[in-house]
């Protein structure tokens, strides 16, 4: 496909909107993070007529892009081939739900071997699992399972998969519309999980036999670490209260007893929040020199978090609803989501996107 090159003005208001399925708050209440100033930034387009994609992966020049009705995009050398998943379990089509994150394995060249996370149905009811898939002929089958009867409701499934620099694998989980289960032990709903590549629980994770590595999540839904490796990850508020949280083993992050700029002992506040009154609908998330760039849904934006000044601004607008980010040395590749049902489609949308960071200074 030939890249499209396009300018787009970037108008940038005060994010303002509703957390995904949510209502937005009438209290007033002070933002505390500042907002830039409005550039001209230049995109290439590298595929579009994606099906509501989820996850952006990058090996190398190839891509691989989840889409939730089950099928996973290569992209490579401006050519793009929808290949299919071969499932143990029906996917489901619930909303918020099917096909969501995805990970290589380290050793992906020689094993062909990646991680999944998904929703499906069967006669028990409705889970997520997190599954490795082989490819084989141009046909990604699953493979194994490393852990089902993941919490699963009508929303809030949660779904990002990564490999931490300590080689282990993490997944952030919803609360499945069950808010009680973000403080609940033996629950793995609202929580970010961590395990071995095999699918074990390590034997450092901060609670014995438990893939719980940090609990009180409402939907967390993206994860990444800065070049000293800290962890860090975002999540939807209830009407708004979006966070940005820095993460740390065995840490309580408070949701449902607290969100946003609330307090509380024993629990953690976030290093961002929306604040009552606007909202991000934070998705995807990566990092780049002191500075953490988060896909926003609701937002309709690529935003960009400064650790060193605690000061916000959006980068990328105009294109929709964003689900994913990921970077490359200093190369910003972003993901729209308007084919999900909840956004306004454009034409040839949904698309992978690619702009220099240098635009963006």
């Amino acid at each position: 496909m030939k890249k499209l090159l396009a300018i787009f003005l970037l108008a940038i208001p005060l994010i303002a909107g509703c957390s995904e399925n949510e209502q937005k708050t009438t209290e007033n209440e002070e933002q505390e993070n500042s907002v830039a100033e409005p550039k001209n930034y230049r995109f290439e387009v590298l595929a579009e007529n994606l099906e509501a994609p989820w996850s952006i992966v990058k090996l190398g020049n190839t891509f691989y892009l989840t889409e939730r009705t089950g099928s996973i995009v290569k992209v490579d050398n401006e050519k793009t081939d929808r290949q299919s998943v071969e499932f143990e379990k029906e996917i489901s089509t619930a909303s918020e739900a099917g096909l969501l994150g995805f990970v290589l394995a380290p050793d992906f060249l020689e094993s062909h071997q990646a991680y999944a996370y998904y929703t499906y149905e069967d006669n028990s009811g409705q889970f997520n699992r997190i599954i490795t898939l082989r490819l084989e002929d141009n046909v990604w089958r699953e493979e194994s399972l490393l852990l089902d009867k993941i919490p699963s409701g009508t929303y809030h499934h949660g779904g990002r998969l990564k490999i931490g620099p300590d080689e282990k694998l993490y997944a952030t989980v919803g609360d499945a519309s069950e808010s009680y289960m973000a403080q609940e032990p033996n629950s793995l709903g609202g929580k970010i999980l961590r395990m071995n590549l095999d699918g074990s629980i390590p034997n450092d994770n901060p609670f014995p036999n438990s893939y719980i590595y940090s609990y009180g999540h409402r939907n967390p839904q993206g994860i990444t670490w800065s070049s000293n490796g800290t962890l860090y990850a975002d999540e939807h508020g209830n009407d708004a209260n979006d966070e940005i949280n820095r993460i740390e083993a065995g840490q309580n992050y408070g949701w449902p007893i607290i969100e946003g700029h609330k307090e509380q002992e024993g629990m953690v506040s976030p290093q961002f929040t929306s604040g009552d009154e606007e909202t991000w609908a934070p998705s995807g998330m990566d990092y780049y020199n002191e500075k953490l760039y988060v896909a926003a849904l609701r937002g309709a934006a690529v935003l960009e978090f400064d650790l060193e000044t605690g000061e916000y601004r959006e980068v990328i607008t105009g294109l929709g609803r964003i689900r994913d980010v990921r970077i490359e040395d200093d190369t910003l590749y972003f993901i729209s989501n308007n084919t999900d049902g909840r956004g306004t489609p454009q034409g040839n949308d949904d698309r992978l996107y690619r702009i220099s960071l240098s635009e963006l200074d």
